[in-house]
């Protein structure tokens, strides 16, 4: 049975941009209702506006996932404001990119505080509500979350912790009709790159190299929806994280190679 997603009530996290306002657009257009989470909150009711004045349900949250206390509160007034809470799109997040011998631990844990931990926060705080309702919980990996990408090592011990955490959750809750989506894109035109701090966690200079093209955060939001609807634990949503996912696991001495040369260009001489 296919999940309707049409009147339901749906959190995103890194609403303000990206793939996150993609996912709010494309949510509006199946007549969800949205609650939109970003710390930007300019941008947010600048999204709201747009999504309001088209005839949409949104309502802007402007909070930090990293504080609990914040994440109780965003879905207390989504469930004040919509009378309920049907599902959770844990889009959030941020990048680093650096060797580890480069790396401010404090990087780490900022990494690990927003991509994890915020992801965590929220969906503890959402749990019961979404119990209630038989919804569901999505979380935006990467393929950093399954497989090794050299100078992402902040980034991909995030990622991977969110694959140990939902589909952890994903045994929990199964019984009680929600459904838990893992998805991990490969590259996506969003931004997060040019956004990436360096090791020191200052903002990075230089462009990030990727492989196979970036998809458009429209085309990801789709498929991810449709995902949802179908029920899917896992969504591989472009030839790349798909390639990546096989020959990570069928060959992986061999995906390490192909990936330091291709990503690894930007360390040359270092790895």
């Amino acid at each position: 049975m296919r999940r309707e997603l049409a009147g339901k009530v749906v959190l995103v996290t890194g609403a303000g941009g990206g793939l996150g306002a993609a996912l709010c657009r494309r949510l509006a257009s199946a007549d969800s209702r949205i609650a939109a989470m970003d710390l930007d909150a300019a941008a947010l009711e600048a999204l709201v506006a747009e999504l309001n004045a088209a005839g949409g349900k949104a309502l802007a949250i402007p909070a930090d996932i990293t504080d609990p206390a914040a994440c109780a509160e965003a879905v207390s007034t989504t469930s004040a404001y919509f009378g309920a809470l049907d599902g959770l799109i844990n889009n959030a997040g941020i990048s680093a990119r650096s060797l580890l011998a480069d790396t401010d631990p404090a990087v780490i844990r900022r990494v690990m505080e927003v991509n994890f931990f915020g992801a965590a926060n929220l969906t503890r705080a959402a749990l019961e509500a979404i119990i209630a309702r038989r919804g569901f919980i999505v979380a935006i990996s990467s393929v950093a979350g399954f497989a090794p990408l050299v100078g992402r090592t902040a980034y991909a011990a995030s990622k991977h912790a969110l694959h140990g955490f939902f589909d952890s959750l994903r045994s929990e809750v199964a019984g009680a009709g929600v459904g838990v989506t893992v998805v991990c894109p490969s590259f996506i035109r969003t931004g997060i790159g040019s956004a990436a701090t360096d090791g020191s966690g200052a903002p990075v200079s230089g462009p990030r190299i990727t492989t196979g093209g970036e998809a458009t955060p429209e085309d990801i939001a789709a498929r991810i929806l449709d995902a949802v609807a179908a029920g899917r634990e896992l969504l591989l949503p472009d030839a790349t994280s798909r390639k990546a996912w096989w020959l990570s696991r069928l060959a992986p001495g061999l995906y390490a190679n192909i990936m330091k040369r291709r990503v690894g260009a930007e360390f040359a001489g270092l790895v």
